[in-house]
Formats: C-alpha cells, structure tokens, sequence
C-alpha cells in the first residue's frame, strides 16, 4: 500500500519536543537552585494542582502506585480488613491493598464503561470491608453516586483511583475529588505525564491531608522523631517542575484526545459489523444484547461524564477475534495493547483467595475482547484514517 505510515500507540517525543524550551528551562531552574527533594517546585506543582481539580488538598508523591498506597496507609486499612476493587483494571489498585495487609475483595464490571458494577459491589460488602476503590478506567469516572451512597450506608471510605483520569469529570466535578482520597499517576504515557515515575494525591479532608504529609517521608514530624511508620513517598523536584509546564497545556491535549475519539467514532461507526454501546447505569449493563449483532463495539463517554480518553478501548467480539485484529494492525505497521490480557482474580499472586474464571464474568471476558487504539494529542488525522481502513479491511475480510 503505498504512502502507509507507521501508527505508533503513543507518541510521548511529540508532546515534549513542542515544550524543549521550557522544560529545558525548567531542568536548568532545578540544577542551578540545588533543591532536588521536596521545596518550592513541589509546591508549585501542588498548589496548580489545587486550583486545577478544586481539590482542598493536593499532595505530590513519587508514583500513581505509593498514592494508593499512602491513601490506605493513612486510612489505617490493614490486617484483618477488606477492601472493595475492580478485577478488571491495573494490578496496582488491588496490589496496595495486599500489600498493606487487607484483602482485596474483587468487583465486576460494566461492559460500557469498563467501570466496576455496583450490584456486584454492593453483594461483596462484609462486616470486615473497610473501604472501596474505584477505579475511573481509560479516562471515564465510575458511578460515583452510587460508590458514595454505598460507602454512606456501610461507613465505608472512598479512595478514587483517578490514576487515569485526572482532568475527567462527574456531574461537573473532578474527580479525584468526591472521596476520602482521589490518587492520580503521572506516567509518561497519562494525559498529563511527567518525565518519569510520579503521582498526587488529592483530598479535601485537612487531617487526612496532613497524615499523608507526614506519611510522605517516614512518618517524620518533626524532622527525626516518628509517631508513626511511613515511607519514602516523595516526589522529585525535577518532574514537579516538569509537570508545572506541562500543566498549563492540558486543556488543549484533552480537547485533541476528544477530537481523534469522536473521528473514531464518526469513521468506525459506519463499518459493517460495528455498534456503539449503550449507555446505561452501571448496575444493570449485564443485560447488553448487541453482541448478536456485533463484531466490534465503540467505547462510549456517558452524558453526565466529562471524558478525557487515556485509552479508546474497542470490544471485538468473538473468540480469537481481538487477537485477530490486533495481529492484522500490526501488520499494518498499527500499534495497539490490550489493556489488560488477565483480569485479578485470574492472576497467579491472588491465587490464595480462591476465585473461579466464572465468578467474574465480564472481567474475564472484557479481559478476551478489549483492544486499544492510539488516540494521544498529537496523532495525525491521517493516521486515524489509516487505522479505521485497516479494521474496515479486517471486518470485510
């Protein structure tokens, strides 16, 4: 096929190449001011962060991964407790919590939004559940009225894993901000990504806020005397100040990940075989039918969510199908991922709790169909173009 590109999944030299000057900059400020950890870049980035989200609190941490886990930590969540999670998401939401002590006690999923089911949440409360943990996956909140009206009516704490979805909004609010704790990553490949390993955490709680400070660097206050255990949880200078540019442009790389996401939609949804899944509540999405009729199904952003798409996540239906595709994209020179091939309960580590394949059966099975396309700010709409031909291709074939 002459004039076919390479569609790369991401692009992280293009964003940053664009800001060269600045982050340059930035990087001469941090060498030449000797400030390396903690200090006034920290807290510029946090106090941005404030008044970016409408968080009361926000405190910056070394990864999206120790935000969740100081999050617990603060919360005291430990031996003896459960906490309620997604199967289907990225090991580090159910991973802090073995790692604190407490079971992970395992959710499904609604196969529109890819977010935990909050009947199945509400089934799997015990007398020892301490707290739940959504997950806003791909960029699009949870059902938040729900989570909070469930943790209301068992005393439950609320920790948001906003680790993908910082900037994204329920009911016009931020979330991250409608909890106890809201944690986000700053993964070089996030909407808003740092040059490295780093994350926040957000709340509106000032007690909370100020554990989670202490908590940060070993418990300590004042410097070398411990009331209680903490970490090194810091994040470095450097990427504060990386961050701090970068910050100011996210609005416009959201609106370009809006952009390529409804060209998907306007290109794809016109292929045979293709549907755009419909929106419901989240509680009673196991009544999907449109597989009977559907070889692929678009993602969909909910009405009363504000979207910021860190993954445009197809379902492509059939056995061996999204393996199919994947395998003909690439051949194409189309990069994509499966975001994620096993869900929890079917990992080896969490063996021990005893799960079935079947106790969860949309996880299992969003696990054997999802496939992500690249939809970063600075794809090319030629590249789209290249991409939805290629599936056409593939679902004509």
């Amino acid at each position: 096929m002459m004039g076919r590109m390479n569609v790369n999944l991401f692009d992280l030299k293009a964003q940053n190449a664009a800001l060269e000057p600045e982050l340059h900059e930035a990087f001469l400020r941090v060498l030449h001011s000797g400030q390396f950890i903690l200090g006034p870049e920290v807290e510029k980035l946090e106090r941005a962060l404030e008044a970016f989200t409408g968080a009361k609190h926000a405190l910056g941490v070394s990864s999206g991964t120790d935000a969740i886990l100081i999050a617990l930590m603060a919360l005291d969540i430990g031996p003896g407790d459960e906490v309620l999670c997604p199967s289907f998401t990225f090991f580090a939401t159910a991973g802090c919590i073995a790692r604190v002590g407490a079971k992970p006690v395992f959710v499904d999923s609604c196969p529109v939004c890819f977010n935990l089911d909050l009947q199945d949440a509400a089934r799997c409360v015990t007398s020892r559940t301490k707290a739940i943990l959504p997950v806003h996956l791909f960029g699009q909140s949870a059902e938040m009225d729900g989570v909070l009206e469930l943790a209301r009516q068992h005393g439950l704490r609320v920790i948001e894993d906003a680790a993908q979805a910082m900037g994204a909004t329920y009911r016009d609010q931020q979330v991250g901000t409608l909890g106890d704790f809201g944690t986000i990553s700053f993964f070089p490949t996030k909407n808003l990504g740092a040059l490295g390993d780093a994350g926040a955490v957000l709340t509106n709680d000032t007690a909370l806020y100020e554990r989670i400070r202490i908590l940060r660097m070993h418990g300590m206050e004042p410097k070398y005397y411990h009331q209680i255990v903490g970490g090194n949880f810091r994040i470095d200078a450097l990427q504060a100040a990386m961050l701090s540019v970068k910050l100011p442009h996210f609005n416009g790389y959201t609106e370009k990940r809006r952009h390529n996401a409804a060209l998907y939609l306007e290109r794809l949804a016109k292929l045979p075989g293709v549907r755009v899944a419909e929106p419901r509540h989240c509680g009673c999405s196991k009544s999907v039918n449109m597989e009977e009729t559907a070889r692929v199904i678009l993602p969909v952003a909910y009405s009363h969510n504000g979207h910021i798409w860190n993954q445009y996540t197809l379902r492509v239906i059939g056995a061996g199908q999204r393996d199919a595709l994947r395998a003909h994209l690439s051949s194409r020179g189309i990069g994509s991922e499966i975001y994620y091939p096993l869900p929890l309960h079917e990992q080896a580590c969490f063996a021990g709790l005893g799960h079935k394949a079947e106790d969860f059966p949309w996880a299992h099975r969003l696990a054997g169909e999802v496939l992500n396309l690249p939809v970063y700010p600075e794809l090319p709409a030629e590249h789209i173009e290249q991409v939805c031909a290629a599936i056409g291709e593939f679902l004509s074939s």
